[in-house]
């Protein structure tokens, strides 16, 4: 008599490689936290992983630059305009939004969310280091640690959140966190999610974010 085992197969997580600095520490975290994680910029496996992770470091302006050369913009797009996963980290998140505006110079964003990302009005720049947050009601990414800290290396944020509710569709879930001023420190709409923090940097308060991000995603297409 034989006794047949079952196994399933880790959740595919893209990680975009569009020349973003060192993105490995994510493609690391996202392994321990239970993804198949590839940093690639070959579209067809960004099109059909399970979810997608867009890094950011550095200023808005050259992030979205850099996504819009390598048409990464538009593979964005096409997942979240078909329901596909995607998470936003640091000018990850930024970028989401309609402007950015560093040192005077407003760039245009990839519009997924209205609004600016401005300077904080705080008493030292950046904002660097842990910080506590207030999770939004509801959220799945915080779901069990509500209370931890996460590691933050920011000047600029999005300060206001203004996209209104659309139904039948459920309400944004925003996650605030404060230096010198209340600012957006996670999202959570619809396929879209993202973190001004660094997850990957945060310990194992980090580690457990991503998993519970890669729990909520669909089932493997690969």
């Amino acid at each position: 008599m034989t006794s047949a085992s079952t196994t399933t197969a880790r959740p595919t997580v893209a990680v975009l490689d569009y020349g973003s600095g060192n993105v490995h520490s994510a493609v690391k975290a996202l392994a321990l936290a239970g993804a198949d994680a590839r940093l690639t910029d070959d579209r067809d496996l960004i099109m059909a992983a399970d979810g997608l992770v867009v890094p950011g470091v550095g200023a808005f302006r050259s992030v979205v630059d850099a996504l819009r050369e390598s048409r990464a913009d538009q593979l964005i797009e096409r997942r979240l305009a078909g329901g596909r996963p995607v998470l936003g980290i640091c000018v990850g998140m930024q970028v989401m939004f309609e402007h950015g505006v560093e040192r005077g110079a407003d760039s245009l964003g990839l519009g997924q969310w209205p609004g600016a990302v401005t300077e904080l009005d705080a008493p030292v720049l950046p904002h660097m280091g842990w910080n506590t947050v207030e999770a939004g009601s509801g959220s799945t990414l915080f779901r069990g640690i509500e209370s931890e800290r996460f590691y933050f290396v920011h000047s600029y944020a999005a300060q206001h959140w203004t996209l209104p509710s659309q139904e039948p569709f459920p309400s944004a879930v925003v996650t605030w966190a404060t230096h010198g001023v209340p600012f957006v420190a996670a999202v959570e709409n619809g396929p879209l999610a993202a973190t001004q923090f660094h997850p990957e940097k945060s310990g194992e308060a980090g580690i457990r974010l991503l998993a519970n991000w890669i729990a909520s995603l669909p089932a493997a297409t690969l």
